[in-house]
């Protein structure tokens, strides 16, 4: 269960100086569509991806930790400037592990937000481990915070908007 509050959320997030995020039930509805010739579509939340822009352009550093490769994925992600983009290893721990030690952070500085088991050794391993609302019964229970809104749905948007909030920056002076 979350032991977090809400508050304590914003507060920890002072702390963080990279946000590392999942991708398929975070930054997407879970969902993939996939055509006859193996062509693949995700459907990825524009505010979303609106508020890892200013982020970024805030100074905070992003990854992309997913344990599936995807095209569709490097492609959205290039199109917002993230430049952490890891994906194809189902050990997440073992995949960012290099980038935070050439970042020279301790993974007490590090927030990850994830939805499904395979996330729950990086959500344990970090510093601020994030579930969407709509995630796995066991990572739900291992998380220290809980988002109110679902993957693909805005969840990402509400752990940015908290931590504007902590570094107290207003993302819309970000905004070009």
């Amino acid at each position: 269960m979350p032991t977090v509050t809400r508050d304590r959320f914003i507060e920890k997030l002072k702390s963080i100086k990279l946000l590392a995020l999942d991708v398929d039930g975070v930054l997407t509805d879970d969902s993939i569509y996939f055509g006859p010739d193996g062509f693949e579509l995700k459907r990825f939340n524009i505010s979303d991806g609106l508020y890892i822009v200013l982020a970024l352009r805030a100074g905070l550093e992003l990854a992309i930790v997913s344990g599936r490769y995807s095209p569709a994925t490097d492609s959205r992600m290039r199109d917002l400037g993230v430049k952490h983009i890891m994906q194809g290893m189902k050990d997440k721990v073992e995949i960012i592990t290099p980038l935070v030690e050439r970042l020279k952070l301790s993974f007490d500085q590090v927030a990850f937000v994830g939805n499904e088991i395979l996330d729950i050794p990086l959500v344990v391993k970090s510093g601020l481990g994030i579930a969407v609302a709509d995630s796995a019964p066991e990572l739900l229970a291992a998380a220290d915070y809980v988002t109110e809104k679902a993957g693909g749905r805005g969840a990402v948007r509400e752990v940015l908007e908290c931590y504007f909030q902590a570094v107290n920056i207003d993302p819309k002076s970000f905004v070009i």
